[in-house]
C-alpha cells in the first residue's frame, strides 16, 4: 500500500505534517475530513521521491502551458483543467508537480504561488507572468505567449549548441586517432628502426618521444588536465572568474559573434514577453539578467535596472557596456521614447534570431576547413615523420 505525506490545518489554525498508509488519495482526504481537518497538501511518497531525481523537458513544459492554455480559454475552471493536465501527462515528474499544484490552488494559493514552489519546472520569468496574468485576468493569453517565448528561446539554444556539435566531434576524433598512433602504432615503428640502427631525421625522433613521454607519464598528463579543468570550473564559480571567462568567451573570433547575438536575442525576447505581459519593466529586467546566461551582459541589464530606479533610460547603460551593437541601442532607445518598448523589442529579437543562424553558419563554414588542415597536419605529419627514416633506408639501398 502506498504512503502519503500530507499537511492539514486544524480546528484551532494549527498545521499538521504527518505520513500515512492508504489505497490512494480520496482515502487520505477522506480520513483527514472524518477527523475536522482542513486539507492543505497530499503527496505520495514514492512519487515524490521519483519527481525529485526525474527530468523535465521543455517540450513537455510548452505541451503543459498551451493546453492549461487552451483549457483555460474554453472556459474550464483552474483545479479541473490542471487536474486533467495532471492525469494526462506523460512525464512522471512534471504529473506530480503538476498534482501538488492542484493541491496548492484548492488550499486557496494563487496558481502563480503554486507554481513558485517547483522551480525546478517553473522559472521565475514563467511565475512572475502567470502572476501577471492572473491580476490582469488574461491568463489563457499569457500561458500562449509564454509557450511560443519557451519555442523560440529553446530552438535558439539548439542552435547554438548544434553548432559544437560538429567541431566537438571532429576534435574527440583527432584526440582519439593521435592516441592510438603514439600508443599503439609508434612504438612498432620504433622497435623497426631500433633494430636497423639507422639514424633518425628529427620529426620521427619528435614524435617516437612523444609516444614514450604518452607511454610513461600517462596518468601525470591526465592528473594535468583534470587539475586544469577543475581549476578553471572553481575559478568560473567565482564572481571575478565568471566575468573575466565570460568577457573572454565574447571577444573571440566567429564564436564570441554567435554567444552575442543569440544573448541579444534572448535579452529582448525575454524583456518584450514580460513587459508585454505587463509585468513591470524593473522586474522584468532583474528576472532577464538572471536568464541573460553571461555575466558581462547580466551586469549591463542590471545597470540599466539602476538607471530606470533612478529615473534615467534603459538605452544609455546598455551604450556604456560596449556589449549591445548600436542598432539594439538606438532600438531600444526609440521604444522608449514612442511608448512601444514591447514591440520594438519584439522585432529587435526576431531580427537577431536570424542573426544567429546566419553566424552559425559562418562558424561551421570556418571551422570545417579548419578542422580538415589541423587534422591533416596532426594525423598526417606524424605518419609522414615515421616514414622518413624508411625513405632514407631505400636511398641507401640505391
Amino acid at each position: 500500500m502506498p504512503s502519503f505525506t500530507y499537511t492539514a490545518r486544524a480546528a484551532n489554525g494549527e498545521l499538521k505534517t504527518a505520513t500515512v498508509d492508504a489505497s490512494n488519495k480520496e482515502d487520505v482526504v477522506a480520513q483527514l475530513r472524518r477527523q475536522r481537518l482542513t486539507v492543505v497538501k497530499v503527496d505520495e511518497e514514492a512519487k515524490k521521491a521519483k519527481a525529485k531525481g526525474g527530468s523535465i523537458k521543455m517540450r513537455d513544459i510548452v505541451i503543459f502551458t498551451r493546453q492549461f492554455s487552451t483549457m483555460i480559454n474554453s472556459g474550464l475552471p483552474l483545479v479541473q483543467a490542471l487536474d486533467i493536465l495532471a492525469k494526462q501527462s506523460e512525464n512522471p515528474t512534471l504529473q506530480s508537480v503538476t498534482r501538488a499544484v492542484v493541491f496548492d490552488v484548492e488550499s486557496g494559493h494563487t496558481v502563480a504561488d503554486a507554481l513558485g514552489k517547483h522551480p525546478r519546472a517553473f522559472s521565475d520569468l514563467y511565475v512572475n507572468m502567470v502572476a501577471a496574468g492572473e491580476a490582469g485576468g488574461i491568463l489563457d493569453t499569457i500561458l500562449m505567449r509564454l509557450a511560443t517565448f519557451m519555442e523560440k528561446n529553446d530552438a535558439l539554444i539548439r542552435k547554438v549548441k548544434g553548432a559544437m556539435i560538429y567541431p566537438s566531434v571532429i576534435m574527440v576524433v583527432a584526440f582519439g586517432a593521435v592516441v592510438i598512433l603514439l600508443v599503439f602504432v609508434i612504438p612498432v615503428f620504433e622497435s623497426m628502426f631500433a633494430s636497423v640502427g639507422l639514424a633518425l631525421p628529427l620529426p620521427t625522433r619528435i614524435v617516437i618521444g612523444l609516444s614514450a613521454f604518452l607511454r610513461g607519464y600517462w596518468y601525470a598528463i591526465i592528473g594535468v588536465i583534470a587539475a586544469i579543468y577543475f581549476s578553471l570550473k572553481k575559478y568560473y564559480a567565482t564572481p571575478d572568474g565568471k566575468l573575466n571567462i565570460d568577457r573572454f568567451m565574447l571577444a573571440m573570433p566567429v564564436l564570441g559573434d554567435v554567444l552575442r547575438k543569440s544573448a541579444v536575442s534572448r535579452f529582448t525576447r525575454t524583456l518584450g514577453t514580460l513587459i508585454s505581459s505587463g509585468v513591470s519593466i524593473l522586474d522584468g529586467l532583474e528576472i532577464t539578467a538572471k536568464t541573460a546566461g553571461n555575466r558581462v551582459i547580466q551586469d549591463a541589464i542590471m545597470a540599466s535596472r539602476a538607471s530606470i530606479a533612478g529615473g534615467d533610460t534603459i538605452a544609455a547603460p546598455l551604450q556604456k557596456s560596449e556589449v549591445f551593437p548600436p542598432m539594439v541601442i538606438s532600438m531600444i532607445a526609440v521604444g522608449e521614447s514612442t511608448g512601444g518598448l514591447d514591440e520594438m523589442l519584439t522585432k529587435i529579437a526576431d531580427f537577431y534570431d536570424e542573426e544567429v543562424d546566419a553566424a552559425v553558419s559562418g562558424l561551421l563554414s570556418m571551422l570545417e576547413p579548419l578542422m580538415i588542415v589541423w587534422l591533416g597536419v596532426v594525423v598526417g605529419g606524424m605518419v609522414v615523420a615515421m616514414y622518413l627514416p624508411i625513405f632514407d633506408m631505400i636511398n641507401a639501398v640505391q
